[in-house]
């Protein structure tokens, strides 16, 4: 009918960010509410969470990530006809660089980018949930930091910070996404771990169990 259903950078970027703000708070206090295996990397090497219990959270992490995917898919099913296809042709909102770029950037611009970005991320998380120096208004802060870095890095990569989203849509986007995932799985975890033992070295030395 020729209106457009298209909510734009700002809308992705605030659907994001407002998910993780609901997420934190429902999910938070059961389980801290990571949802990105590079939050959980981070807060171990800041000796904010134990090691031992890291590879059972990113598998969680992975498996909720595609399932979340599968049930887009399957709206998508009953969508109108030729939506769902052209969705995966385009890559299913994977993350990209070069010609996969929504702005045409790089590689070496979406290294740059997932490695400056989660470790922002990292450390914003670490600064608002301290113990001692938190917030109670953590879940939002974290939130609208991811909206942030959604408006800013959008264009140059479609925006990762988070390996097991980038899983997610690459699962269904195939191809050339699949080809370039490497990149969203290693930098996103090199910018968290980086925040997170320059944190623990700088601001707090205890470890987690």
């Amino acid at each position: 009918n020729g209106t457009s259903l298209g909510i734009g950078f700002v809308g992705v970027a605030l659907a994001f960010g407002l998910t993780v703000v609901a997420g934190a708070y429902a999910w938070g206090p059961i389980s801290g509410g990571h949802f990105n295996p590079a939050v959980t990397l981070g807060l171990a090497a800041a000796g904010r969470f134990p090691w031992r219990d890291s590879i059972g959270y990113i598998v969680a992490q992975v498996v909720g990530g595609a399932v979340g995917t599968s049930l887009l898919v399957l709206i998508g099913l009953f969508g109108p006809e030729g939506w769902l296809s052209a969705r995966q042709s385009a890559g299913f909102a994977s993350n990209g660089f070069g010609e996969h770029s929504p702005g045409g950037f790089g590689i070496g611009a979406a290294i740059t980018a997932e490695i400056l970005f989660t470790g922002i991320f990292v450390l914003v998380i670490l600064g608002v949930t301290h113990a001692t120096r938190g917030t109670k208004l953590a879940g939002l802060v974290i939130g609208l930091t991811l909206t942030l870095i959604h408006l800013a890095s959008i264009p140059i990569d479609n925006t990762s910070v988070n390996p097991a989203r980038s899983i997610a849509t690459a699962l269904y986007g195939g191809g050339d996404a699949l080809v370039q995932l490497w990149v969203f799985l290693v930098f996103p975890i090199v910018g968290a771990m980086l925040a997170g033992f320059a944190h623990r070295a700088l601001f707090d030395g205890k470890a987690a169990g």
